[in-house]
């Protein structure tokens, strides 16, 4: 009678940086729409009229194009040699000048805004890390001085809408605001590379210590042998029973260093079962399937030898035969024992099970397993029970 059946755990898909960095430009990108949106309310608290207002919204999208290829600039640059920027980096530094240079123009009261374009994009270079800050600090002071001297805040512009004095505050607080969130995907992207670096240190230490006892083992087995072919040496003049005896040891001590060569590289090769249900599930979506894998929180305590392998050939055979309309692969507990399941679409016939599923079955069988396989409906379903630890005893 199977137990209370425990909480499935859904594997979350593998993802990235990837989301981080669009973020990222979200956040930035979203800074400078709201300089726009404060300066498009400046041109209508000046009643400048709609021609101006258009004006404002083309310069305002043509600002945003460019920081995007700043951002895009800013993401490739290589760690060791950072560029300033590259070839349309600094193109796109030119349109962001004719664009201020537009606002200061064509667009009434648009001296700040030019001034906080220009300092935005200094801000997106690609600077080192130790000169960034003093650039946004310079160009920081910069705004504040047109913002004191020439700007809403000076003598000359007392007379100014509400508008141009929120376009001048939040606009001197921009630079700053630009290069804490660069400096967050920095943080991210700095993570990211001391997991890499941390998984091969792993994946290094686990062959170093492969290697110490493969040494360790075949050193031991290889000195038994080679002493007891010495003394079946010496004593096969006088007594040839016991050489044979020796030989026949010699013999055994070289079946047990294959044995033990075996099991280290079994357990060298296995993977946790959570990992396979994530890599086969990654696998089917990247095929174009539409793939979910459900497994219960105890999934560590199935038997990973004879689980493993199921669950890569069912994989590959949805791979293989498969059909777009979802595949679910589940793995449980029931009682004392395990049940795995893969189900997907199908339009394939046939009755037979085909050479590897025949081949799990076997593998199965020797264990103390099942195999069931449905067919029915366009769906294709392979059914798994295995023993538990105790049972497999």
């Amino acid at each position: 009678m199977s137990s209370a059946a425990a909480p499935s755990v859904a594997l979350a898909p593998v993802r990235g940086v990837r989301a981080t960095w669009w973020y990222t430009v979200g956040a930035v990108i979203f800074f400078e729409v709201i300089i726009g949106m404060l300066w498009i309310a400046d041109q209508v608290e000046r009643g400048t009229g709609d021609a101006s207002i258009v004006a404002t919204l083309a310069l305002g999208a043509t600002w945003c194009l460019a920081t995007l290829q700043l951002l895009r600039d800013y993401r490739h640059r290589t760690p060791e040699h950072p560029p300033v920027a590259s070839r349309f980096g600094w193109i796109a530094i030119g349109v962001v000048a004719l664009v201020a240079t537009g606002a200061l123009l064509l667009v009434g009261g648009g001296e700040m805004v030019a001034v906080i374009m220009l300092a935005q994009a200094v801000a997106l270079l690609g600077w080192r890390p130790g000169l960034r800050w003093k650039i946004i600090a310079m160009v920081t002071a910069a705004i504040v001085a047109v913002m004191l001297v020439a700007g809403p805040f000076s003598a000359a512009g007392a007379d100014l809408q509400e508008g141009a004095r929120f376009v001048a505050v939040y606009g001197s607080l921009l630079p700053a605001m630009t290069v804490l969130s660069l400096w967050w995907w920095d943080v991210l992207i700095t993570l990211d590379r001391a997991r890499a670096s941390e998984a091969r240190l792993a994946a290094t230490q686990e062959r170093l210590r492969l290697a110490t006892d493969v040494h360790d083992l075949q050193g031991h087995h290889l000195q038994v042998i080679a002493l007891q072919l010495e003394l079946a040496a010496r004593l096969m003049p006088r007594d040839s029973e016991a050489g044979m005896a020796q030989l026949a040891l010699a013999r055994a001590s070289v079946d047990d260093a294959r044995q033990g060569t075996r099991d280290l590289a079994t357990r060298f090769r296995s993977v946790p079962l959570r990992d396979e249900l994530a890599n086969a599930q990654d696998l089917l979506r990247a095929a174009g399937q539409d793939a979910t894998a459900v497994c219960t929180p105890d999934i560590d305590d199935a038997p990973a030898d004879v689980l493993g392998p199921v669950i890569r050939e069912t994989t590959t055979n949805i791979l293989r035969h498969g059909t777009p309309g979802g595949v679910r692969l589940s793995l449980s507990r029931e009682g004392s024992g395990w049940v795995y399941g893969a189900d997907n679409a199908t339009d394939a016939a046939g009755s037979g099970l085909g050479s590897g599923l025949n081949g799990i079955a076997d593998r199965l069988a020797a264990s103390g397993g099942t195999l069931r396989v449905q067919r029915g409906e366009g769906r294709f379903t392979v059914t798994v029970r295995v023993p538990g630890a105790e049972g497999a005893a």
